[in-house]
């Protein structure tokens, strides 16, 4: 699909069938550029065609890196041994709106002594500054220096270990301190460090390339740098995000999806919350079978949080079910501020969602002062109908690709390559579940 595709949507089929998820968008870039700190290949298993992945096997490609992929086993061999500098104009040209690049610093200080990264993109759901990024570098000794179009960072006396502090545990700064510690002279300890499933992932497969990391109570871990790493041979943890967006598509538009190869470990949070809301259960040894019960749906109130709290990316994707919940559900969004926009478009299709700058939660959050409408109210159930909208961001656009699909009528989606970041062969599968839906080239 291509970026001029229009998705024209016929709603009101509930989906029913299997899908396969593959490995997490939020584990398989990182590892892949974990690849950078090697002296010989790596093998990494169960890649997705995501756009992700092809842009990190650009940029890879890019700094001399061979990357040979299977498609049909989703392996990937990332090969390190003639990494190089890359031309600017060449890594600006394929980052596009990625925000990958910033986590390929440390590696490349490493491999070749310095690194350049573009202005970065990525989905407009908050402030996501690289400010914790640049900060990581410079603690391990790294100069930043600001140019046209980018960022050039270098590491005259090589990096050092550190001792780090973050103010918030950030998934993408935690993987920053690992890829650059690892290879660090001397030790880094991390507090305030995330510990997300994909986040301990990457520790396993720094751990198999030889690095020396422990992760200890208190979320701090500590790093003792190596003069070099081998290479690893690891399989991508399943896409927990992926597998959640189709749970939630089968609650909202009253089907049955099996989801073959979901982890209950790495989604019982979900898997809680899904319950209480009435949905129906079988976690085999496979997958998760996700299935609307037939019965009323429960309305909650819910409060997103870093893990193992309820994720950030598995809230858009409920709210769509919880619009079809008998009473008033409210949640609470503490992790990306402005996460909320997507239900502008809910609302044109018969949604009622009122969204508030209060914390209405338990615990207030970060964001509670700063005037930000991160806080939802959600009255069902209420019936949906067609309406045409544009793909805002990655999770919010699947979000309302599940409220076409329940709702009566035609919707048009544009913008839809945005959803390509994330889930792979998403129309394929749609069609797989029994979708109406016809893609087209637009205007």
């Amino acid at each position: 699909m291509q970026m001029s595709s229009v998705l024209t949507i016929r709603g009101g089929i509930p989906l029913s069938g299997r899908v396969r998820v593959r490995g997490a968008k939020n584990l398989v870039p990182k590892a892949m550029v974990a690849a950078l700190l090697g002296n010989e290949a790596s093998i990494l298993r169960n890649v997705p065609e995501i756009k992700d992945v092809e842009v990190v096997t650009s940029l890879l490609q890019l700094h001399g890196v061979s990357v040979e992929a299977d498609p049909a086993t989703g392996d990937l061999t990332l090969d390190p041994q003639n990494v190089r500098t890359a031309n600017v104009k060449d890594i600006d040209a394929h980052a596009g709106d990625s925000r990958i690049p910033i986590l390929l610093c440390g590696p490349l200080i490493h491999a070749i002594g310095e690194a350049f990264i573009p202005d970065l993109g990525g989905c407009r759901i908050g402030d996501r500054p690289i400010d914790y990024h640049l900060e990581v570098l410079r603690q391990f000794g790294a100069v930043v220096d600001k140019r046209t179009g980018g960022i050039s960072i270098s590491a005259p006396h090589g990096l050092k270990g550190a001792k780090i502090s973050l103010p918030y545990p950030s998934v993408g700064a935690t993987e920053q301190v690992l890829l650059s510690a690892t290879r660090a002279e001397g030790i880094t300890e991390l507090s305030g460090a995330a510990i997300e499933p994909e986040v301990i992932d990457l520790i396993l497969v720094l751990q198999k390339m030889g690095a020396l990391i422990s992760v200890m109570s208190d979320r701090t871990i500590r790093i003792e740098g190596v003069p070099e790493l081998g290479g690893y041979t690891h399989r991508a943890l399943p896409d927990r995000n992926e597998a959640a967006s189709w749970a939630s598509a089968a609650l909202a538009t009253g089907g049955d999806i099996f989801v073959e190869g979901a982890s209950q470990l790495d989604m019982v949070t979900f898997l809680n919350v899904f319950r209480k809301l009435g949905g129906g259960l079988e976690i085999e040894d496979d997958g998760i079978r996700f299935h609307h019960t037939g019965g009323k749906l429960s309305p909650l109130v819910l409060e997103t949080d870093v893990h193992p709290g309820f994720m950030t990316d598995w809230q858009q994707p409920l709210v769509v079910a919880l619009t079809q919940a008998e009473g008033v559900s409210i949640v609470h969004e503490t992790v990306y501020e402005n996460r909320f926009g997507f239900t502008e478009a809910l609302g044109r299709m018969g949604a009622t969602i009122q969204l508030h700058r209060e914390c209405l939660g338990s615990v207030p959050c970060r964001f509670g002062q700063r005037n930000f409408l991160h806080s939802a109210v959600i009255s069902g159930p209420t019936p949906l109908h067609g309406a045409d909208f544009n793909v805002p961001d990655l999770r919010g656009g699947f979000s309302h690709l599940i409220a076409a699909l329940a709702a009566d009528g035609v919707s048009r989606a544009t913008g839809v390559d945005v959803i390509r970041r994330g889930y792979e062969h998403f129309t394929e599968k749609l069609a797989g579940l029994g979708a109406d839906f016809d893609v087209e080239e637009a205007k």
